[in-house]
């Protein structure tokens, strides 16, 4: 994973000024995972709501700001080609209901905009920070806990 550990470190220099080191790979993975399932989690809660045996696009609750990170992301992409990365990290929780082609195919770019957003958030809490320490992903796992 050398490859993708320098990616990240430039996908988040790009997004928000941040170095992050082999470390915090792991941190990322686990965080990027827990928020995909629970925003699966509420995608399969809606479309079970629908009537629908299987999770379509439109049932993930995007909020404006995710939209926004994942916009950016694509931006990015470009220079950082990190995509076939995340699909690897991307792990589908087991759910009720099946993924539709539409959600599986998306889930590279929902978790690019989770990185982009991630590090944006972590700007937020310390302006002048350089290197995330484990109370900044502390805090960040809390906001998200609450927000998303």
């Amino acid at each position: 994973m050398v490859m993708g550990v320098a990616q990240f470190e430039r996908l988040f220099r790009h997004a928000a000024g941040l170095d992050i080191d082999k470390s915090d790979i792991k941190r990322l993975d686990d965080f990027i995972n827990a928020e995909l399932h629970g925003l699966l989690l509420m995608a399969q809660r809606l479309a079970k709501m629908n009537g629908r045996d299987v999770i379509t696009e439109a049932d993930v609750p995007l909020t404006k700001g995710l939209q926004e990170s994942m916009h950016a992301f694509r931006q990015l992409e470009e220079e950082v080609p990190i995509k076939d990365i995340l699909e690897r990290l991307a792990k589908l929780p087991p759910l009720d209901l099946a993924i539709g082609e539409d959600v599986q195919e998306m889930l590279p770019e929902l978790a690019g905009g989770m990185v982009i957003s991630l590090a944006k958030v972590f700007k937020v809490i310390d302006p002048t920070m350089k290197n995330p320490q484990t109370e900044h992903w502390e805090k960040v796992e809390q906001i998200y806990e609450l927000l998303v």
